[in-house]
């Protein structure tokens, strides 16, 4: 089956089967072994970047539901688009969700990669995380302290349990009587221009607002989003690469998971500094107004020319800061 329009990317991959189900008992009657070529389960695709065909079969969720328990707790299927979660809140007063607005993909995805921007992450919000252990092919459930998050981390994404545990459904906790968060970049300013005492869908119009000014539509470029993590270091290291760097170099001072107080640069700023913003290489490129993002330039570019943009970017930046990009984005297969 062609998958071209389900990878935002719009990477011309096909796979063997794609099933799609909207009932989570449905997962108890697959036969996972049986799959020849594999099993992989998607979200939205937004966060992936196929390199070729996918052998085996694709699942894909369509549990799609928003249930309010009480005046907090909210239950949400795993396929429901992630932005509408974020619209429905800000519809019901309700304060969390609204400084992640606009991020594309679906809600079981936004828990499995620790979704975040301006200064919230989707583990700030996150209760209970419903999954279908494939092994055991028994429901569970992890509270969000089991999750294991970090930065784009989570326990779902490690290799003991990646590619066996499949999100049915996420708890979250939202707040009636909460206040917006703005102190990441200028979104205070953003935020404070629509209304100086504003509610959770002022906020949310503001980041909506911030994020096409700069980043692509994926419904018009394809793309998959932040290509690249954000580059984590010690102060150490930070010292001494600001004293061999022309200039201020941006940074926001972190937390490590251990507690090791660490500091965070922003891979936009070392990819534009290496002279990569704007340029396109064959079908792939770097987006013009946000070089943290690789964009399908050409409409019909090809999985090695996304990959060989990729490689030449984290060369580059390891040649002239001796820092080693990650993808955030997801590589099927690898």
């Amino acid at each position: 089956m062609d998958l071209s329009g389900h990878n935002s990317f719009r990477m011309k991959v096909s796979c063997r089967n794609f099933l799609e189900y909207d009932c989570a008992a449905d997962l108890e009657k697959l036969d996972f072994g049986a799959m020849e070529g594999g099993v992989k389960h998607i979200g939205g695709g937004s966060n992936l970047l196929f390199t070729a065909d996918f052998p085996g079969t694709i699942l894909h969720s369509a549990i799609r539901f928003i249930e309010q328990k009480d005046d907090s707790l909210v239950s949400v299927g795993a396929g429901v688009v992630f932005d509408e979660l974020c619209e429905w809140a800000a519809e019901h007063g309700l304060w969390g969700p609204e400084n992640l607005s606009h991020i594309p993909g679906e809600v079981g995805a936004a828990a499995v990669q620790n979704i975040g921007a301006y200064g919230v992450e989707a583990k700030d919000i996150i209760k209970t995380v419903h999954c279908f252990d494939m092994r055991s092919r028994r429901f569970t459930d992890f509270d969000v302290a089991d999750c294991r998050y970090g930065y784009r981390e989570s326990i779902f994404k490690s290799e003991e349990y990646r590619n066996r545990y499949i999100v049915t459904a996420v708890d979250f906790v939202f707040r009636r009587d909460g206040a917006p968060v703005l102190g990441y970049g200028n979104i205070r300013d953003a935020v404070l221009r629509i209304s100086e005492n504003p509610g959770p869908a002022e906020v949310r119009r503001a980041i909506i607002a911030t994020r096409r000014a700069k980043l692509p539509e994926v419904s018009e470029t394809g793309s998959a989003g932040s290509f690249f993590k954000n580059p984590v270091v010690s102060p150490q290291f930070f010292s001494e690469l600001s004293a061999r760097t022309e200039g201020t170099v941006p940074h926001y001072e972190v937390k490590a998971a251990d507690g090791r107080d660490m500091v965070k640069i922003p891979a936009a700023w070392l990819i534009e500094r290496c002279g990569w913003k704007g340029v396109v290489l064959g079908g792939a490129g770097v987006c013009k107004t946000q070089p943290l993002v690789l964009i399908n330039a050409s409409g019909d570019a090809s999985p090695e020319e996304i990959v060989e943009l990729e490689n030449r970017i984290r060369q580059s930046v390891l040649e002239n800061f001796g820092i080693e990009l990650s993808p955030e984005v997801e590589h099927i297969p690898r």
